[in-house]
């Protein structure tokens, strides 16, 4: 699969986007950063939401359980644990 690195206005991360399965996916890695950089860069990629195949993927060196309140009311999550103690996050807006 070819990621493309991509500018998302406001972030401090790299991110990256990719089709996969028919859906769009926006994917960046905050394993390196401290608070508050890793939530502040998701609630910037989640603007790059626009349709109902576009998904947000983020990599994360905990669950981000803070930010899951945050967004409750427009967007939906599936976490899961990496092999390397990382969670990858998938938000997809709802």
């Amino acid at each position: 699969m070819h990621k493309e690195l991509v500018e998302v206005p406001r972030t401090t991360l790299k991110f990256y986007k990719y089709k996969e399965d028919g859906l769009t996916f926006y994917e960046f890695n905050a394993t390196e950063c401290s608070p508050p950089e890793p939530m502040v860069n998701t609630i910037h990629g989640l603007t790059m939401l626009k349709s109902e195949n576009d998904r947000l993927v983020g990599i994360f060196f905990h669950e981000p359980t803070p930010l899951y309140e945050k967004i409750a009311s427009f967007c939906e999550y599936e976490a899961t644990e990496l092999e390397s103690g990382d969670f990858k996050i998938v938000f997809k807006k709802l």
